[in-house]
């Protein structure tokens, strides 16, 4: 209960800072604002320069395939990072459908003007997932020592330049509600 409730703080600061932080950090620092955590290797070489650094994404509201009386809210919070061609590598905070802190080190492919709309995007992350133990690991496939590989598709729409919404198909699990900050 203890690692829930500092994992919530954890998310509450990572939002707040970079919500009113990311602009004095740009100006105070750009080697911070300029680091970059992705491997060389996922950059496509002589790709198009992404037109954003960094996502701060939030979820809200996850919504479950199943009413189980087990299941409880999940709180997320993520962290993008972009490299040239549309790829991207994060890691995800939050509490599982069990109430269990979690975490997802990913990297993937974002597609934007899909269908012909400008604003409509698709993105897809493959990674690991870390968090399910005890008598809920088995609610993750391939699940060993609290450690599972997961691919999450999702489907955004660009609001603002710097501000989205997306749903990520969770499997066979439900759908996560998001709001991403770009800066």
């Amino acid at each position: 209960m203890l690692f829930v409730h500092n994992l919530r703080a954890v998310l509450l600061s990572v939002v707040f800072a970079a919500t009113l932080g990311a602009a004095s950090v740009q100006a105070a620092d750009h080697s911070l604002y300029d680091w970059q955590p992705c491997p060389d290797s996922l950059a496509v070489q002589g790709g198009q320069q992404p037109a954003k650094k960094w996502d701060l994404t939030i979820s809200p509201y996850t919504h479950h395939w199943t009413n189980n009386p087990e299941h409880k809210q999940v709180m997320l919070g993520a962290l993008d990072s972009h490299v040239s061609g549309g790829r991207f590598c994060g890691l995800a905070l939050f509490t599982n459908s069990f109430g269990q802190g979690s975490a997802y080190a990913y990297v993937g492919q974002q597609w934007d003007g899909l269908l012909g709309n400008p604003k409509l995007f698709t993105k897809v992350s493959a990674g690991f997932l870390y968090g399910y133990r005890g008598e809920y690991k088995d609610k993750i496939p391939f699940n060993q020592m609290g450690i599972a590989p997961a691919i999450i598709p999702s489907l955004g729409y660009t609001i603002t330049p710097k501000d989205s919404a997306q749903v990520f198909v969770l499997g066979n699990a439900g759908l996560l509600f998001a709001y991403a900050r770009s800066f």
